[in-house]
């Protein structure tokens, strides 16, 4: 019984020296991060932003590929299945909580498969209508929906969506009916909402700003629990009294799950030194991301409990 105790404890010992003998060279070569959402959107630009200036940090480039599909799970499951060695990443956002409710059979456990490293930042999605309808406030926007059940709508960027997960958040919390019109993208719902052919959409902040600073667009709330500093006069639906409407988009880097812990904590220190940065603060600010420090461990547990509940949104709003 000692000898085998005495085996189980040497190769625990053996474990950790071979996985902080590994975090002390890692990295020797270029990392390659996936992004599970197209090239352009704010999950692609806000990684890009930040690795380009990491990979300085590292010493080594990151190399960023673009895998869409099947509401971002496809880039997820070629992270889930890669070697846990530290040089293949996942860039995500907050549709990483949403996936496991709402696409069947996926081939991975997105709670356990993966490793939260580091949080980039968050923002919020602001609920945005064309001026032509003539509402001024939030709950003017509400009495008109009411008024007229099932024949309101509202626009998103596809199902499950941090666009689509906000506005049903709001429509359940301030009780009204609406029509959910999916979108290829962002850019069609923009489009239609400014044109008055949907009532509102939960549009991302930096795409709103310039539409709402120059008249095209009226903001009525902002989905955050506090005001978003780049539009600090518009308030949030908590404010507008719409409990428990808030809605936080956020986005951080993953690795597979067995990715020894001394290469995660290595990752996230020289990623959260890079964030900590007088130039990056800028660059993000500029995209209206706001800071959310925490450890490695505080992501990891920030993002189960995103992954419980967003699952109760997704069952209360009936989301296929």
């Amino acid at each position: 019984m000692i000898a085998h105790w005495r085996r189980c404890a040497l190769t625990v010992l053996l474990t950790v020296w071979a996985g902080a003998a590994a975090a002390q060279e890692w990295p020797t070569k270029p990392i390659q991060a996936f992004i599970p959402f197209s090239a352009g959107s704010a999950t692609d630009v806000i990684p890009r932003t930040v690795f380009e200036q990491l990979a300085g940090e590292l010493g080594q480039s990151i190399v960023v590929e673009n895998r869409g599909g099947a509401g971002g799970t496809l880039a997820v499951g070629v992270v889930v299945k890669a070697n846990p060695d530290g040089y293949t990443i996942l860039a995500n956002s907050s549709a990483h909580a949403v996936a496991p409710w709402i696409v069947p059979d996926l081939p991975y456990d997105t709670a356990k498969d993966l490793s939260a490293v580091i949080a980039l930042g968050k923002n919020a999605n602001v609920l945005v209508v064309s001026p032509a309808k003539g509402w001024k406030t939030v709950q003017d926007m509400v009495a008109a929906a009411k008024a007229k059940p099932g024949t309101f709508t509202y626009g998103s960027a596809g199902v499950g969506t941090a666009t689509h997960m906000s506005a049903e958040k709001f429509r359940l919390s301030a009780g009204f009916d609406a029509v959910h019109v999916p979108y290829r993208g962002g850019p069609e719902a923009l489009a239609d909402v400014l044109g008055g052919r949907i009532d509102f959409y939960y549009c991302p902040i930096s795409t709103a700003i310039p539409l709402v600073r120059d008249g095209q667009l009226l903001a009525l709330a902002v989905s955050t629990p506090t005001r978003a500093p780049a539009l600090p006069d518009v308030p949030t639906s908590l404010e507008a009294g719409y409990a428990n409407s808030d809605y936080t988009i956020w986005y951080g880097v993953f690795m597979p799950v067995k990715t020894p812990r001394a290469i995660v904590e290595k990752f996230h220190d020289a990623a959260a030194k890079v964030l900590e940065s007088p130039a990056m603060k800028e660059k993000l600010a500029r995209l209206a991301l706001d800071p959310m420090p925490m450890s490695a461990a505080a992501f990891d547990s920030y993002v189960a409990d995103e992954i419980a509940a967003t699952g109760k949104l997704v069952k209360a709003a009936g989301i296929k």
